[in-house]
Order: structure tokens, then C-alpha cells, then sequence
């Protein structure tokens, strides 16, 4: 560590976003960068603290303090090669991870300010890749062939180790590019697909085979591969059966999501296939990150007034006692798309849709509930207290999470990776997932089966 009182006499700096009235006129990344001199400041705040709890936190085990007291020095390449050691796609995980090392700094639970990680990280994979520190690597052969099933983060990570372990890989994937929800399902103002297309070429560089538009059936796997990653995520959305459902102007979120980022990568829909919230009063039912997103996308498509409701209470802002660290802080949480103009309303659920005689959403009926201690433990228990209104509305988007996915009884030469093995999570946690598969694979091949 180069200087170990700068966590007391340099600010935490974050690069901040675009403006609100710039960026909502396009899909552009909306997050800024620092100039390398802030950057490594805020580097040097990291402490290499005895105990690190970042190491822990973070699913991949990424090894903080060293590639920060890298960068911090000027040692970009050092810092990217400390970087990949642990992670895969440092330059995803700079955009769209929740930072689970931040929330775990000591700086964090003792100033409330934590090391600026996720932006350090993107920082050391946007300068090595401008730097021409990464580059096709000479991969020996082992002779054994493996197959991907889904090219989203856990199976891009899987084909990525086995890649370089000396398997001969394929990645199959039934859409028409690679990157999963990275590429469907998150904007492109939070990511741009140019990065993905970026680490693809590598990738194939390197010698992975990808295929498109393959849908593969569990139970029936290519031929002619010793074992598969099987990392298809976590397809089916959480829907809302209630009456009106059937309404035109109702979509789950990715629905929205997905055609959108395909538009800009210059597919084109039918009139009557588009879902745009243009001149459209919207309302988002879900308090997530992907209920932000398409609060971010209904901006950007020209929405005229746009409302989020969520069934759970509002958090507390700044902490929350009930979910002490080492705990994930459920607490308030204003994000960009929300700044850019929302109207936030929790605790209510939806009791079914209003439509028009044409068959078109004008409505929602909600209703007010409260939450009651449940006697025996676990959850609490939802309590409708009969206050009921309706949210005027053209466009209703469904962003309440994802159903688990359940699997047929697989072979014993396939393992499961990412979201098709735990359920919707992070993406951080995909890749983790998928690169334990590639281990798993690695050690039933070399272990004689």
C-alpha cells in the first residue's frame, strides 16, 4: 500500500452520470468517467486492511487490495492481470454489478464511504483494452471437447476456463448473438453491446466455437462432446394472473427490454409488434433493478408520465436495522432512471386491470396493504386493508423477478451453471457459477468419468 493515510485525506469520488436532460435523448452509456490521476487517488484509498471483508464478499474471491494498490501506483497491466485472475469480465462487472465489496469495505462501516471498487475495476479493464494489454492468448490442447449450452455471463465464464484449460469448446446459444441478459436484457445505457461484441471476439480469437440459434433440449445434447455446461439462466418471468391481464398494453418487462435492445442493434418490428411507451402514461409494477431499467427505457422511448408501485414497504434510507451487516442493506434506493422523472408508491398490490372497449389497458385497481408479523416466523403476512384506488394508465410493464427453473433429470455429464442452477441473481454470481462448472467439468473429465 503506497500511501496509507489517503483514505483519510481523499474523498470518496464517484465519475457521476451524464446530465438528465443529455442522456435521456439517447441509449448511450449514462455513467462518466474520472481522468486517470482521480482515479488512482481514489485507488489509493483502499487500505489493505488486515481483515479484508471485501475478499469475502465478493462471489468471485476478487482480490481488491492488490489490483487497487496496482492501479493506484500506474500499473495498469499489473492491475488487469491481478483483475482477470479472479474475473472473467472485469469490464461487466464495472457497469452492472451491485458492488458487494462496497457494501463489506471498512470504509463503508466506518465513514459510510467506501473504495470506489466497481469503478476502479471497469477503469482497469477500459485502460488495458485501449492499452492493448489484452490480446489472444496460444492455448495448448488437451484433446477433450466440451459444450456450453446458453451464452449468457455463467456460460461465457465456463467456456472461458475450459477454454483455457485446453478443452476444445463450443457455445450454443438460441438467440442471434451472445451475452444472455447482458445483451437482452440489460439497456444499453447501462451497457453498451459493444463491449460485449468486444470480449466475443476474443473469445472466438482464442479458439471458441459459437453457434446461434440453436435451441438445445436438455435431455437430447449435442453429440460428440465428454461433458456440458448447462446455463440457459432463467427464461420464465414472474406473471401476474389477475383479471384484465389479457389487456392489450400489458408486456413483462423483457418483452420491453429485449425488443428494444434489439432495434438498436438494427432489427426492425412491425407496427403492431413494437412495444414503446412513446406518448404513453406507464406504470411499472416492481421495485427492482429491472422495473428501473424499464423506467430508464420508457424515458428514453418518450413516455409522458411514468409510475412505479411496489408491494413491499418503502426501506429506510441510510440503514436499515433489519438487515445488519453482514447482511445485503435493504435500504432506500434512488437510481438514475428514477432521477430522470418516476413516481414511487409502495405498499400496494395490484387487484386487477381496467381496460377500454377496444380491448386496451386504461387502468389498474391497487390496493393499500400492510405487512403483520407472521406467529410461526419466516415471512410476514400480507394484509389487504380494503383502501383501494386506480392508477390511470396506457402501458403496464411486469418487472417482478424470475421464476426458478426446473430441469429434467440430467445426465451425469451435465452440470448446471449460473441462474439455471440458483435462480435469478447477479451477474457477478453468474460468472462465479459458471466457473465453478467449468471446475466440476475439468475434474469429471481428468477423473476418468
Amino acid at each position: 500500500m503506497g500511501n496509507p493515510k489517503s483514505f483519510m485525506t481523499v474523498p470518496r469520488k464517484e465519475a457521476g452520470y451524464r446530465p438528465k436532460h443529455d442522456r435521456i435523448l439517447d441509449f448511450g452509456e449514462v455513467e462518466q468517467t474520472l481522468n486517470v490521476k482521480d482515479r488512482q487517488e481514489q485507488a489509493s484509498r483502499c487500505m489493505d486492511c488486515g481483515v479484508p471483508f471485501c475478499h469475502w464478499a465478493c462471489p468471485l474471491g476478487s482480490r481488491i487490495p492488490e489490483w487497487n494498490d496496482a492501479l493506484y501506483h500506474g500499473n495498469f497491466e499489473e492491475a488487469y492481470q491481478i483483475l482477470t485472475r479472479t474475473n472473467d469480465f472485469p469490464e461487466f462487472t464495472g457497469r452492472v454489478c451491485p458492488a458487494l465489496c462496497e457494501k463489506s469495505c471498512v470504509l463503508n462501516h466506518v465513514l459510510n464511504a467506501p473504495t470506489t471498487n466497481r469503478e476502479n475495476e471497469g477503469a482497469i479493464a477500459e485502460m488495458a483494452f485501449s492499452e492493448c494489454y489484452v490480446h489472444p492468448r496460444e492455448i495448448i490442447r488437451n484433446g477433450h471437447k466440451v459444450a456450453v449450452i446458453g451464452s449468457g455471463p455463467s456460460g461465457l465464464a465456463a467456456a472461458n476456463r475450459l477454454n483455457l484449460a485446453g478443452y476444445t469448446v463450443t457455445v450454443f446459444d438460441k438467440n442471434e448473438s451472445a451475452g444472455g441478459l447482458l445483451r437482452f436484457g440489460i439497456p444499453n445505457f447501462k451497457l453498451n453491446k459493444a463491449i460485449i461484441d468486444r470480449r466475443i471476439a476474443l473469445m472466438e480469437a482464442e479458439g471458441i466455437t459459437f453457434k446461434y440459434g440453436v435451441e438445445v433440449d436438455p435431455t437430447k445434447m449435442p453429440e460428440g462432446y465428454e461433458a456440458y455446461a448447462l446455463c440457459t439462466g432463467t427464461p420464465q418471468a414472474r406473471d401476474l394472473k389477475v383479471e384484465g391481464r389479457e389487456l392489450k398494453g400489458i408486456y413483462l418487462a423483457l418483452e420491453m427490454l429485449s425488443q428494444q435492445n434489439r432495434i438498436l442493434a438494427g432489427k426492425t418490428f412491425k407496427p403492431e409488434e413494437l412495444v414503446s411507451a412513446k406518448g404513453k402514461r406507464v406504470l411499472v409494477i416492481g421495485g427492482g433493478d429491472t422495473g428501473s431499467d424499464c423506467i430508464g427505457t420508457a424515458h428514453r422511448q418518450g413516455a409522458i408520465e411514468v409510475t412505479q408501485i411496489e408491494i413491499m414497504p418503502k426501506p429506510p434510507v441510510g440503514y436499515n436495522p433489519q438487515t445488519p451487516w453482514p447482511q445485503w442493506p435493504r435500504i432506500f434506493k434512488t437510481t438514475f432512471a428514477h432521477e430522470e422523472g418516476c413516481t414511487r408508491r409502495w405498499l400496494l398490490n395490484t387487484n386487477k386491470f381496467i381496460g377500454n372497449k377496444a380491448g386496451h389497458v386504461t387502468g389498474a385497481e391497487v390496493e393499500e396493504v400492510e405487512w403483520l408479523p407472521n406467529p410461526e416466523g419466516g415471512r410476514p403476512i400480507m394484509k389487504a386493508t380494503g383502501k383501494k384506488e386506480t392508477i390511470k394508465c396506457d402501458m403496464v410493464l411486469l418487472a417482478m423477478g424470475f421464476l426458478r427453473p426446473q430441469h429434467p433429470e440430467l445426465a451425469a455429464n451435465v452440470f448446471l451453471g449460473g441462474d439455471a442452477a440458483s435462480g435469478a441473481s447477479l451477474v457477478v454470481r453468474a460468472i462465479a457459477s459458471g466457473q465453478q462448472a467449468a471446475k466440476q467439468i475439468d475434474a469429471y473429465i481428468k477423473g476418468g468419468k
